[in-house]
C-alpha cells in the first residue's frame, strides 16, 4: 500500500509522482512541475521509494538552450490501440466506495473510454426540479482508459434525477473516421443508490456498480431532446417582435356623413409584408379591428364601417367571430353595396 513521500505512477492514467498527503482514499500527488493531482489510492502503484523527497523549489535550475541549440521536440506518449477500438464504446459508471453500507457511504463516478479516439467531454447533472445543469467535470480522455469524474456523498443525489454527457472523438496525428458528436441524457432513478441488488458486476469494474450506456458501438444511448413547444413559442415570439411597425391608427379611419371607415387592407395597415405569413397578416389586421373598436366602445349609436375586400372570406369571417366574442352588444351587417361594394361589413354600437 502507497504512503506519503512514496513515488508512485497512476494505474489507469498516465502521470505520476510523490504523495503529498491522504485523506479519505484520496491520495494526493505532486507532479515533477510541483502540482498536486488527487488520484485513488488504489489507483497508485508505488515505483521507487529510496530517493529522498523533492519539491519544485529543491530541484536544481535548468539552464535555458543556447539559440544555436534545437529546442527537443516534446514526445508524445503512444496511444496503444486495439482492434475493435474503432468504434466508440463509453460507459458511466457509479461505484460505492463501501458497498456493503450504502446508506452512509460516498460514490464513485466513472467514465470509461473503451475506443482508440481521444474524447473532449463534459458531465453534468440537474434534478427534475430544475432545468438548469450543473457540469461537474469536463476535459479530455485518452483511449482506451477509464476514468475518476468525481467523489460524492448522499445528499448530492436529490440533485441527480437527470445525468448528462456530452462529447467530440478525434484522434491526433494521424488520419481517422468522423465520429458525430452527441449529448446523451439519461434519467437517474436515486433510490438504486440504497438498493445492494441494482449494483451489478460489469466488464470495466472489479466490483459491482450501476453503469450506463452513453455510446454502444458507435450508437448514442439516448440523445438529449429539445422540447419542440419551447422552440415553437421562441420562434413566434421572434416573428412577433420582427414584424414591421404599424402606421398610426389615425391614417386608416376617417368619418364619413357620421360613419367611422376602416380601411383593413393589409397594404393600407403595413409599409412591407416581407417575411410575413398569411396568419401573421391577419394577426394585423385583426389588432387594428379590435384598436378601432375599443377606441370606440364607449360611443353607444357609432357606426363603423371595415373595409376588408371580398377575397375568400377569411377576414370577414374572422371580424364576426371576435365580435360574437369579445363585442356581443354590436350588431353587424353587409355595408352599402352603392358605397363599399361586397367587401365591407357595417357594426352598429348599440346605445
Amino acid at each position: 500500500m502507497a504512503k506519503v513521500n512514496d513515488i508512485v505512477r497512476f494505474l489507469n492514467s498516465t502521470g505520476g509522482g510523490r504523495i503529498t498527503r491522504i485523506e479519505n482514499g484520496m491520495a494526493y500527488v505532486e507532479d515533477e512541475d510541483g502540482f498536486e493531482q488527487p488520484v485513488l489510492l488504489r489507483e497508485c502503484v508505488v515505483v521507487d521509494e529510496s530517493k529522498p523527497r523533492l519539491t519544485a523549489y529543491d530541484r536544481p535550475a535548468i539552464p535555458a538552450p543556447s539559440k544555436e541549440e534545437p529546442k527537443p521536440t516534446p514526445q508524445q506518449p503512444v496511444v496503444e490501440e486495439t482492434e475493435g477500438g474503432e468504434k466508440l464504446n463509453i460507459t458511466l459508471a457509479y461505484e460505492p466506495r463501501e458497498i456493503k453500507h450504502l446508506n452512509t457511504t460516498t460514490f464513485y463516478a466513472y467514465i470509461v473510454n473503451d475506443s482508440n479516439y481521444y474524447l473532449y467531454y463534459s458531465y453534468m447533472t440537474r434534478s427534475d426540479d430544475d432545468g438548469k445543469w450543473t457540469t461537474w467535470s469536463h476535459g479530455i480522455i485518452e483511449p482506451n482508459i477509464q476514468v475518476l469524474l468525481e467523489e460524492f456523498d448522499s445528499r448530492r443525489l436529490t440533485s441527480m434525477s437527470r445525468v448528462a454527457v456530452q462529447y467530440i472523438a478525434f484522434k491526433q496525428d494521424k488520419p481517422f473516421k468522423l465520429k458525430n458528436p452527441a449529448l446523451v441524457e439519461h434519467r437517474l432513478d436515486t433510490t438504486k443508490f440504497y438498493k445492494l441488488h441494482c449494483f451489478h458486476d460489469n466488464e470495466y469494474f472489479d466490483t459491482p456498480v450501476i453503469a450506463l450506456d452513453i455510446v454502444r458501438n458507435d450508437v448514442p444511448a439516448r440523445m438529449m431532446v429539445i422540447d419542440s413547444t419551447d422552440l415553437e413559442r421562441a420562434m413566434q415570439e421572434k416573428r412577433r417582435a420582427d414584424r414591421p411597425t404599424h402606421k398610426p391608427v389615425q391614417k386608416h379611419t376617417k368619418e364619413k356623413n357620421g360613419i367611422i371607415e376602416c380601411d383593413l387592407h393589409i397594404h393600407q395597415l403595413l409599409d412591407t409584408t416581407a417575411g410575413l405569413s398569411n396568419r401573421d397578416m391577419l394577426e394585423v389586421q385583426l389588432d387594428k379591428f379590435r384598436e378601432v373598436m375599443d377606441a370606440n366602445i364607449n360611443t353607444p349609436g357609432a357606426r363603423i364601417v371595415f373595409i376588408h375586400g371580398k377575397g375568400e372570406g377569411v377576414l370577414r369571417k374572422a371580424l364576426l367571430d371576435e365580435l360574437k366574442r369579445r363585442y356581443p352588444h354590436c350588431e353587424a351587417q353587409d355595408a352599402s353595396f352603392r358605397e363599399y361594394g361586397f367587401g365591407a361589413t357595417l357594426v352598429k354600437l348599440r346605445k
